[in-house]
């Protein structure tokens, strides 16, 4: 099965996807941890740009020929990545669930944006502004929407985890 996880920097993706992936331990494919690998690497000349989905891509396919959950943890904020997604799971011959997290309570997603530190080495977080820019269209497909401003990571794990087992 291959699980997307979707939504703004600082939604809580990340802290939810490492408690998901404990519980069914599943491939967990970080496109920040990719993307700041082909940047370390000096294997692009300026902007990553979809180079870390099409990386991702083909690990989520590589992991799903073999028969394991991968879960994905990206912004994924166009349809053409969101259809990008698909693809790779139904050319797997694999379920596919999408999820998309949000933080509904603007001062706490802030407050997340601002104090968060870099996990991964080199690594530059987005601030307020760039958040509020980002591009990201509305959903227009079914979805597990999860708000971490009323769940808690722990709890949110355990749904997507009942709706992958569904």
């Amino acid at each position: 099965m291959l699980i997307v996880l979707s939504g703004l920097p600082g939604s809580g993706k990340t802290t939810v996807a490492r408690e998901l992936v404990a519980r069914l331990s599943a491939v967990y494919l970080r496109i920040d941890a990719i993307e700041q690998a082909l940047v370390s690497a000096k294997v692009l000349a300026g902007e990553v740009g979809p180079a870390g989905y099409e990386v991702a891509y083909a690990l989520a396919r590589s992991n799903l020929a073999l028969g394991l959950t991968v879960v994905a943890d990206c912004v994924n904020p166009l349809p053409v990545t969101r259809e990008a997604w698909r693809a790779v799971a139904a050319g797997a011959s694999s379920r596919l669930l999408e999820v998309e997290i949000v933080c509904s309570d603007t001062a706490e997603h802030r407050r997340r944006i601002a104090h968060r530190e870099a996990d991964i080495p080199g690594h530059v977080l987005p601030d307020w502004p760039s958040v509020l820019r980002h591009d990201y269209a509305p959903w227009t497909t079914e979805r597990l929407l999860i708000d971490t401003a009323i769940v808690s990571a722990a709890d949110a794990a355990q749904r997507i985890a009942a709706a992958a087992r569904a």
